[in-house]
């Protein structure tokens, strides 16, 4: 018989009106991976603050370990161990410094031994110097899980561990937690990846605090047998055929990109009738269960591109000369080449510190390139920045908004960083109000939004002066795949009407809806290519993605 360590009963959690969590009861068992899935607000955070004790229940019972969270909260704080969001660093920190500083929190006397085995596990051995601030993302992940294993707990609560962290970071994470699991540690796993969460024993999915679902993926995923398929109608892109589907009739659950298709979910017959010349059918996925069970993706036209009118342009809209990025004897970035058409989405790969995000910023002005040239819209970026650019839009990861200011003054700002004034700009910002459904918002602090609208308002600050070019830096980091679905309906419609967009993304379901991509690899664009040309067939993107970079490293060290 198997142990429970984690047991909640009827919890229910309110901050005031809001009902956070909504008579919450599962198990944990000793040795398993729960995953926590569900939209923005779904109550995943608060659920794992309420079971480290840092919240109280407004009622139920929650126990760990046989320990009461709200009585028994310091002899729990020794027994588990948590991970949150942003890894719980202290950046001007080394990283031995910050093992010290979590080894004295947990009153732990002479923690050396254990020092080495974690930094043995995590490989930061050879970085014990090195400030946390200056890691990669995927280093910083395993500092904050060595920090959060002091103590060897027998409980980890790991929140959004994976956000802003490339496929191969994720996946050494995964071996690394699955390894704990397999030697009886419990772990309960938030997450924003579903493809993750596919792999975990069980799955707890939440919408505003209600649990929808508690058991294991795989059996949700085997009630979408026989209602995914990818489409393809000839003389049709992937992105007008996708426009066509979610503005149809037909009764579709979801509708993404895939490759040089459009990878649907129906269980109408009439729809399945109805294009059954166009459809393939094909295994279905985790996530095609979740959105399914949350209601199905946003469908519609984009009420946002309607509001787009592209002005002249050249037929080359982004243009990069032989980039490259020196920090005093490091190349961060060398001899990057391409050229951009107008109406493309043009991604940019590559594991943390690869010198994706400096080939980035030297193309959106940000950073002055070492030597190389960059165009936008014709425009050196080098000799007239200003005049390039105004005909650029900029979002960034963390949405390049101001915190502090409310919704309606961050739309002021903008517009007049932007150049718009007196009617022009009073009516562009009701366009934007309107179009992004921000009226309940204005007078909100921007950084007290919901994720969800923090990336519709970033969203619409950039597009304000209805720029020919948009740079997405990040654009949907540690957003859930509804609202994903949202955001890329508007860039795809956007791009129909002659919008061209360059776009970092670590999610790789998302690099198919890019029309080429770049693998940036030790600085270097080590490929650029259709998703159709870089993936194997049945390869997804994300095996493409760490099979090109394995197989380039294989042959440097020929």
């Amino acid at each position: 018989m198997q142990q429970t360590t984690v047991t909640l009963t009827h919890v229910c959690k309110n901050f005031g009106s809001n009902k956070a969590i909504k008579d919450l009861s599962f198990q944990l068992q000793k040795g398993k991976i729960m995953g926590v899935v569900g939209p923005d607000g779904a109550g995943k955070t608060t659920l794992c603050r309420l079971l480290l004790g840092l919240l109280v229940p407004t009622s139920g019972q929650i126990s760990v370990l046989g320990l009461d969270t709200q009585t028994q909260s310091d002899e729990l704080h020794q027994l588990v161990g948590y991970m949150p969001q942003k890894f719980g660093l202290y950046e001007d920190l080394t990283v031995q410094e910050n093992l010290n500083l979590y080894a004295d929190l947990k009153n732990l006397s002479h923690p050396e031994e254990t020092f080495k085995k974690l930094l043995a596990l995590t490989g930061l051995s050879p970085f014990t110097n090195r400030l946390a601030g200056r890691l990669s993302g995927g280093m910083k992940q395993k500092l904050g899980l060595a920090c959060a294993l002091l103590g060897t707990p027998q409980v980890l609560v790991l929140d959004e561990p994976g956000v802003g962290v490339d496929p191969i970071s994720r996946r050494e994470l995964m071996r690394l937690v699955c390894d704990l699991s397999k030697n009886g540690m419990s772990i309960l796993w938030s997450t924003s990846y579903l493809d993750e969460a596919a792999h975990f024993d069980n799955v707890l999915l939440l919408d505003e605090g209600k649990l929808l679902y508690n058991g294991r993926p795989e059996e949700l995923t085997r009630q979408m047998k026989n209602n995914v398929f990818l489409m393809k109608k000839k003389g049709i892109s992937a992105r007008a055929l996708l426009r066509e589907v979610l503005k149809g009739k037909n009764p579709v659950t979801d509708a993404v990109i895939q490759g040089d298709a459009v990878r649907i979910v129906t269980s109408d017959k009439k729809t399945k009738k109805a294009f059954q010349s166009f459809l393939t059918p094909v295994q279905p996925r985790f996530e095609d269960a979740v959105i399914g069970v949350l209601g199905g993706a946003p469908m519609g036209e984009s009420k946002v591109a309607g509001q787009i009118k592209v002005k002249n342009t050249t037929h080359f809209m982004i243009e990069a000369e032989h980039l490259t990025k020196k920090y005093g004897t490091f190349t961060a970035a060398e001899d990057i080449t391409f050229k951009i058409p107008k109406g493309e989405i043009f991604g940019l790969l590559g594991p943390n510190g690869a010198g994706k995000s400096t080939s980035f910023k030297m193309m959106c002005g940000l950073s002055k390139p070492t030597s190389g040239r960059a165009f936008i819209n014709g425009v050196d970026m080098r000799l007239h920045p200003e005049k390039a650019r105004e005909q650029l839009g900029y979002m960034a990861q963390k949405f390049s908004l101001f915190s502090p200011l409310t919704v309606i003054q961050n739309l002021h700002f903008f517009s007049g960083i932007y150049g718009l004034k007196s009617n022009s700009q009073e009516k562009r910002i009701q366009e934007m109000i309107d179009v992004f459904k921000l009226e309940p918002y204005l007078t909100s602090r921007a950084g007290d939004l919901p994720l969800g609208f923090k990336q519709r308002l970033a969203l619409a600050c950039a597009i304000m002066h209805n720029p020919s070019i948009l740079f997405l830096d990040e654009p949907t980091s540690g957003v859930d795949p509804l609202t994903r679905r949202e955001f890329w309906k508007h860039i795809n419609a956007m791009v129909e009407k002659g919008v061209t967009v360059m776009v970092t993304t670590h999610f790789m379901d998302e690099a198919e809806y890019c029309d080429r991509i770049a693998l940036i690899y030790q600085g270097k664009a080590i490929k650029i290519g259709t998703p159709v040309e870089i993936k194997k067939t049945n390869e997804t993107m994300e095996d493409a993605f760490i099979r090109t970079i394995l197989e380039y490293n294989k042959r440097s060290q020929i």
